[in-house]
């Protein structure tokens, strides 16, 4: 429950002021909201910026050899930016009520999406079936199903509010069948490193949302059992796995994307080699543009640039925390929380393939990274984390008039 400490300024001395106090709570709870807001909109379009401009450098010659020009890739991810701001921009003045009132359908949209992958739409990347192609737009179901999924487990939580801290009830609907069905499905398509986020993210909404200490451990100890037997009955991924223990020694094999995103790093030094300079980009570095940009951006911007990158993700999570500790109820902590592990999280598994404290996985960096759907997929839930901002600083405001209102 929010407490609240009597101020002892001169605006309180005596009730004489009472209409001044109430002008200068409202004053301060304001500026608070406008300061928060405009940080998850400050962040974001940096992020964005910083990816556009890395996207541009690291996919010209890719693009040019796909006989795309120089521009090609970077005009691809500059259009699916051109929608996803918008949307996230009219998102954000969404009431926190459209997500409750429509998240059965918004879940369901999601699993109906992600179950085109197995149909004649769907199309396999390397190695993963996650994709569908229509016409001349490709997507991935599964960056628009992570988002349906978080807003899903808030509702479920609040509505069934009363009911936990029964273990029971802590877990069904919200882990079984809910999302062991996303997951299983993204599964299907063996793509692990999406479905590893997704449990990530789900994990961080049922810890933001308050559930007990049992149900997050069983259901983390479940998955990473789950992910341990996917990762011994795969000779890619077992493969993946020994090429990271053992450094360099699958050089011109599996170990090729991560040695040369180490080079390309290190090449970087400090400042960097200067925008649009790497050597890496020149077909050394597979998905430069994508899964390894963040070796990119420490090649050409240097330490620099890739430290500048990380304390802006930092930023990010702070401003978010900000945002769960002012919600109005469950649903906005839960979904606040959900989200922030999801692009957070995500941003520094990514780094950590890129560096190497893990093995290569997969997952694009961010905001940053070349990909429509995950960018669009990434607007929008920042968007709904805006609108979970905006109601919960009205919220407070509300609650400080209210106790001026007592005194």
């Amino acid at each position: 429950m929010t407490t609240f400490q009597p101020r002892t300024d001169s605006t309180q001395v005596t009730s004489k002021f009472g209409l001044s106090r109430i002008r200068l709570g409202s004053s301060a709870a304001l500026h608070s909201s406008t300061l928060t807001i405009a940080l998850l909109y400050a962040v974001t379009f940096l992020l964005l910026g910083i990816g556009l401009i890395m996207v541009l450098s690291s996919s010209s010659i890719t693009s040019y050899l796909g006989n795309s020009g120089f521009l090609g890739g970077f005009w691809r991810q500059a259009t699916y930016a051109l929608i996803g701001v918008p949307l996230m921009l009219v998102v954000a003045r969404f009431p926190i009520s459209f997500w409750k009132r429509w998240a059965w359908w918004l879940l369901g949209i999601g699993l109906a999406l992600q179950l085109l992958v197995f149909t004649p739409l769907g199309v396999e990347v390397y190695g993963n079936r996650n994709w569908i192609q229509i016409g001349g737009f490709g997507g991935q179901p599964s960056e628009v199903l992570k988002l349906a999924l978080i807003v899903w487990i808030g509702t479920i939580l609040l509505k069934k509010e009363p009911l936990l801290g029964q273990i029971k009830h802590e877990l069904i609907p919200v882990i079984l069948p809910g999302a062991a069905l996303a997951l299983g499905l993204v599964l299907l398509g063996r793509d692990l490193g999406t479905a590893m986020v997704m449990g990530l993210a789900v994990l961080g909404a049922m810890f933001f949302g308050g559930l007990s200490w049992k149900a997050i451990g069983l259901t983390a100890g479940t998955a990473l059992f789950g992910v341990l037997l996917l990762v011994v009955t795969s000779e890619n991924r077992m493969r993946r796995l020994f090429s990271f223990s053992d450094g360099n020694a699958d050089y011109s094999g599996s170990g090729w994307q991560s040695t040369h995103g180490v080079w390309a790093l290190a090449g970087g030094g400090a400042f960097g080699s200067g925008l649009g300079n790497s050597k890496a980009k020149w077909s050394w570095l597979p998905a430069a543009d994508n899964d390894y940009i963040f070796a990119i951006i420490g090649e050409e911007l240097g330490l620099v640039g890739a430290l500048l990158v990380i304390v802006l993700y930092v930023v990010l999570a702070i401003v978010m925390l900000r945002v769960i500790g002012r919600a109005r109820d469950r649903f906005g902590r839960t979904v606040a929380g959900g989200i922030l592990v999801w692009i957070v999280g995500q941003a520094f598994i990514n780094i950590g393939v890129v560096i190497r404290v893990f093995p290569v996985l997969g997952v694009p960096l961010p905001l940053i990274s070349a990909g429509g759907t995950a960018l669009i997929a990434c607007l929008l839930a920042m968007g709904v984390v805006i609108s979970i901002a905006r109601d919960g600083e009205q919220y407070q405001a509300d609650l400080q008039r209210e106790e001026e209102r007592t005194r």
